[in-house]
């Protein structure tokens, strides 16, 4: 019973952060994830979904709200024009470098791993 106690603190707490996140940064935490998983790359929407751990549907919904944002922009496949891939625009790139550790205060349960993360940096 206590864990599940935990991860109801933990779940609150993910989305306090997501919400003051999203005040500063004009994204939610599903697309600044889409967006980090096309930092140095350009994916097919079945790769950023692997990435990410996401559905393929909600994948699918994150790319078009950041594409909606004018943060990454589709280009066709070389070899298969069917393809789409996606990468991030100047806007996105700017947007995703704002992202750094301290830019949203962390919630205190979930402070030690940001800590434990952002020391990589």
């Amino acid at each position: 019973m206590k864990n599940i106690c935990i991860m109801r603190d933990i779940y609150r707490a993910l989305n306090d952060f997501e919400q003051d996140f999203e005040k500063v940064h004009g994204v939610g935490l599903n697309e600044a994830m889409v967006l980090c998983c096309l930092e140095n790359t350009t994916l097919s929407s079945g790769e950023i979904a692997e990435s990410t751990g996401m559905t393929c549907s909600h994948t699918s919904k994150m790319i078009g709200s950041v594409e909606g944002k004018g943060l990454i922009e589709r280009v066709l496949g070389e070899r298969d024009k069917r393809q789409m891939y996606f990468h991030l625009t100047v806007k996105g790139r700017e947007c995703l470098q704002g992202m750094v550790c301290g830019s949203v205060p962390i919630p205190d349960i979930l402070q030690p791993i940001f800590e434990k993360n952002c020391n990589r940096e």
